[in-house]
């Protein structure tokens, strides 16, 4: 371990058993005892520690007006707990990151916070399989696209793609030029947000939907958030639209569905209000209704589509051909 995570080890000893003497600190550090002698001068002379040798106990403490005490060595920003929530964080993120791209690069960091919290790596493992993130239905991205995106986005590049465009049988190819403005983690799969030079507006690309990624020369055509929120936020879920094509979805769920829904956010600006039969009405936008149709799916049976009427017939057709799919199956 280099000197930074001696320094905070040693800070963990002292602080979780009191007193610790030379020879314990010597194993936990595997140092010589030189080594130790400068970085115990070092934490006192130079950075404060309250270290303090107590003869009696034949071991090294913090002084009396810290004991009990928080003490943190400057430049080191995180306490134990802190620790424990970045090895969790790692967790979860190894659980988004299906093809190790981001792992594999955070892994020192992670390393190093492990050494921190003076845990071994079969220790920081037990502490990372304390968390357990399950994704369903994820769709891969080639590995090499996510890290020409990721390039592209940070450095405020230009790319050139070719993109499988979704439906007509997955048969429509087209190549583009892209000014790419935010990656999106949304439903288990990747997205790009990007000003595309050939249609001229805003869209959002599948990452698993690229054939190619290239990385231009050009700089990236320039965006705010706020710009980039309001054109591509504002529909219900990914499939979005602007603010002059938004429609408003009236949805009434049940009363044995109403408790649980009634606890979700559909949509950030979603309103709702209980009905006196125990229902669950819920109003909200939406752009284009394949996403939302999905959703309602879910609740089969337990919700009603009052408005708008072409959204309304669009989920009976939906249920009229899961029951003739059903029927079918079973003849």
């Amino acid at each position: 371990m280099d000197r930074t995570e001696r320094f905070y080890k040693i800070e963990m000893l002292i602080r979780g058993r009191e007193c610790v003497s030379f020879a314990t600190l010597l194993e936990a550090l595997e140092v010589s005892p030189a080594t130790l002698k400068r970085d115990l001068q070092y934490l006192r002379e130079r950075l404060g520690a309250p270290i303090e040798y107590d003869a009696l106990a034949n071991g090294y403490r913090f002084g009396q007006q810290w004991r009990g005490q928080q003490h943190e060595l400057p430049g080191v920003w995180f306490s134990e707990k802190e620790l424990h929530a970045l090895l969790t964080m790692h967790q979860l993120l190894s659980g988004l990151d299906e093809n190790g791209l981001l792992s594999r690069h955070l892994q020192p960091m992670f390393d190093k916070l492990s050494s921190m919290l003076g845990a071994d790596a079969q220790e920081a493992q037990q502490i990372t399989r304390r968390v357990k993130l399950i994704s369903t239905a994820r769709r891969r991205v080639a590995s090499e696209f996510f890290e020409t995106v990721g390039s592209a986005v940070v450095q405020r590049r230009r790319l050139h793609i070719a993109y499988r465009k979704r439906g007509g049988g997955g048969a429509e190819r087209s190549e583009r030029e892209i000014s790419p403005q935010r990656l999106v983690h949304y439903r288990n799969t990747w997205y790009l947000d990007a000003w595309c030079h050939r249609s001229e507006g805003w869209r959002r690309f599948a990452l698993d939907a690229m054939e190619q990624a290239r990385l231009l020369d050009t700089p990236a055509q320039a965006a705010d958030l706020a710009t980039l929120e309001a054109e591509l936020d504002r529909g219900y879920g990914i499939f979005a639209a602007g603010a002059g094509q938004m429609l408003q979805a009236k949805l009434v769920f049940s009363a044995e569905a109403a408790p649980w829904v009634s606890r979700e956010e559909w949509h950030p600006a979603q309103r709702s209000r209980w009905l006196e039969d125990g229902r669950w009405e819920l109003v909200l936008p939406y752009g284009e209704a394949t996403e939302l149709l999905m959703d309602l799916l879910r609740h089969a049976g337990q919700v009603q589509v009052l408005e708008p009427p072409a959204l309304r017939e669009a989920f009976a057709q939906r249920l009229r051909e899961a029951v003739a799919r059903l029927d079918a199956a079973q003849a």
